[in-house]
């Protein structure tokens, strides 16, 4: 099992019905090829971790790199895990702009700013934290460890 973590710019400003469109298309397609995982978007950038064996992970990451949404993409980590972190999501996602600017504001304390908004970690365990940080926060579904 594999876990891989990347952050990237959005090529034009982010809104929730955006980012809604991309949880819905990742949903349906990475339930069929066994991913799970989570997306942060920003109004300026994306951060996701996606789970699953070697071969889905590849060819999802390649799919991911070609859209055209974002730019800049980097990758913090690709590493080997012992079990997924989010088993039961094939792809959960949270916003954090306007309908989120209490935890906006949260994560901007912790994590610092970034074109406004908050600043996605560069750190692949920074921005696991990041996500445990917003679950605590947020009333998200349980996942399992």
């Amino acid at each position: 099992m594999y876990r891989l973590i990347y952050k990237s710019r959005a090529v034009e400003d982010m809104d929730w019905e955006i980012v809604e469109q991309i949880l819905h298309h990742s949903e349906a397609n990475n339930a069929l090829a066994g991913i799970t995982g989570f997306l942060l978007a920003s109004r300026t950038h994306f951060l996701q971790v996606i789970e699953g064996t070697f071969e889905e992970i590849n060819d999802t990451y390649l799919r991911i790199v070609r859209d055209t949404r974002h730019e800049e993409i980097q990758l913090l980590s690709y590493e080997v895990i012992d079990a997924r972190l989010f088993e039961s999501w094939a792809m959960k996602g949270i916003g954090v702009f306007d309908n989120n600017s209490a935890l906006a504001r949260q994560l901007i304390e912790k994590y610092g700013e970034q074109d406004g908004g908050v600043r996605f970690p560069l750190e692949a365990w920074l921005a696991l934290s990041m996500i445990y940080d917003i679950r605590a926060i947020q009333e998200l579904p349980e996942w399992k460890r």
